[in-house]
């Protein structure tokens, strides 16, 4: 298993201060995490927080364009030019880059709370471990786009890869991630849980194969404890 080296992509290497909290889900696909993420918004503005949900890549109009450009499903019929992993990456963190400046850095100097549906460890464990790349020079680039913001807490959905893409094949949106092969899915699953385990102390593995009622409580429970220790207020 690849090693991301010795590079911090956790909140220790956060430079800058700020008054809201920045959370982000990750997992394979097909792991449930978009499903939970809306659960815990919906709960936390019952509670009075001021939320921002969001997602990547995507986010801004111009990330969201972006976005389309690297998941669209093109029919296998259809001659397509394939996209090379260094031009992936490229797009990936110039939607980062959008995403950062219009959305998430301006919700948290409101001080609201921003749930991202993927963030930098989606790229690290899709392009390095998936992809191969080199991972510290993602993590480097990842630095200069995000402006050295890193999550407070993420939550990491787990479970077989079968598992997660059979759940996606049952979709009517399929993405051009899902027509990927198994081989690597793995890589990527192991790359995420390279990243738990390396970085537990942001990183909280949830078991996706519960059921998504038990998931949700899980977070909830979690997630509030976190906020009531970070004395975290409501708008």
């Amino acid at each position: 298993m690849r090693k991301t080296g010795n590079v911090r992509i956790g909140p220790a290497s956060q430079s800058r201060t700020r008054k809201g909290v920045f959370l982000t889900f990750e997992g394979i696909e097909g792991s449930g995490k978009t499903t939970q993420s809306q659960r815990l918004a919906t709960t936390l503005r019952a509670m009075g927080y001021s939320v921002l949900e969001t997602r990547e890549p995507g986010g801004t109009p111009v990330a969201e364009r972006i976005r389309t450009l690297l998941l669209e499903n093109v029919p296998k019929n259809r001659k397509q030019e394939i996209l090379t992993p260094e031009c992936e990456t490229a797009l990936v963190l110039a939607a980062r880059s959008q995403h950062m400046t219009h959305q998430i850095l301006p919700a948290l100097s409101k001080g609201m709370i921003v749930l991202c549906d993927r963030f930098s460890d989606s790229t690290l464990a899709y392009q390095g471990f998936g992809r191969k790349l080199d991972v510290e020079l993602l993590q480097t680039f990842n630095h200069f786009v995000t402006q050295g913001l890193d999550p407070d807490l993420t939550f990491l959905f787990d479970l077989p890869t079968t598992q997660g893409l059979a759940r996606r094949a049952r979709s009517k949106h399929q993405n051009r991630l899902d027509r990927e092969t198994q081989a690597f899915h793995r890589r990527v699953r192991r790359g995420f849980l390279d990243l738990a385990t390396e970085h537990s102390e942001r990183i909280i593995v949830i078991n996706g194969r519960n059921s998504s009622d038990h998931i949700a409580l899980t977070i909830e429970n979690i997630f509030t404890t976190f906020l009531r220790a970070k004395r975290v207020s409501k708008l």
